[in-house]
């Protein structure tokens, strides 16, 4: 009998030194705005089902994929399917998109009319200086019968594709994340939401032109190619996926930025 207890004593010793299992930690990149307010909520939401988020925000739209690339990240959370396909046909990223996420309808902006109609002849008009990005501004620009855009351009058009420039606008390129700032010297300007929101800018209701929410320009998580079948990849998704982070988004942007999944 006593041997018996000293078996069973140690026994429940054992048990008691092995450790739960750690969860899972991962860093997250992405940019400030919405796409940092949006993973905060998943990161509440992942935190019970052992997956702990990191996020890290990163001021432009390069250095997030860059780092995804190294290994410094384990995802990321700022990008249109378009901006990432031209960044790893640019740059031989080995990363890839996981799931959708959220949609940003691109806004022309200004401070000096009410409607693109008042811009003057000649008058000066900023775009992202990113291929993707500036190309959606033009597209908008084109959508609206103020430029024409040479055939065949895709979702990447650039001021060379210009064919046709009937008010002689100026497109001038500037850094995305400088847009806002810019707008005191210019006639308009093409800002992404992200950046429009953080400037006080209302995104629904500020823009004298806005793109259509039904483009191609879905945002996505990415992830490097070798870890896209990892259980914690799955867990991200379905919890940013999930009707509480959709109801988060509908209170939260009030239409200036939309669930698309």
């Amino acid at each position: 009998m006593k041997l018996k207890t000293l078996a069973l004593a140690a026994t429940v010793a054992v048990i008691g030194a092995v450790a739960p299992a750690a969860a899972e930690s991962i860093k997250i990149g992405v940019t400030p705005g919405p796409h940092a307010q949006i993973l905060e909520a998943v990161k509440e939401l992942a935190a019970p089902k052992g997956l702990e988020i990191e996020i890290l925000e990163f001021s432009d739209y390069v250095v997030p994929n860059e780092a995804l690339n190294a290994g410094d990240l384990d995802a990321n959370s700022f990008q249109h399917k378009p901006y990432l396909d031209n960044q790893i046909a640019d740059r031989g990223y080995d990363i890839v998109d996981v799931g959708f996420t959220v949609n940003f309808p691109i806004g022309i902006y200004s401070e000096k009319v009410d409607s693109f109609d008042e811009v003057p002849d000649g008058g000066t008009v900023a775009i992202p200086n990113d291929p993707t990005n500036g190309g959606r501004v033009l597209l908008l620009l084109q959508d609206n019968g103020y430029l024409t855009l040479a055939d065949d351009v895709g979702t990447t058009p650039s001021i060379a594709d210009i064919v046709e420039n009937p008010k002689n606008l100026r497109i001038v390129e500037i850094d995305a994340a400088q847009l806002p700032r810019s707008l005191p010297d210019v006639d308009a300007a093409g800002i992404n939401t992200n950046y429009a929101e953080e400037a006080g800018l209302d995104p629904v209701n500020d823009p004298i032109l806005r793109e259509s929410p039904k483009g191609p320009y879905v945002n996505l998580i990415a992830v490097k190619t070798e870890d896209q079948d990892e259980a914690w990849v799955q867990t991200l998704v379905e919890t940013y996926q999930s009707d509480k982070i959709r109801d988060f988004i509908e209170e939260t942007f009030n239409g200036s930025v939309l669930a698309s999944w």
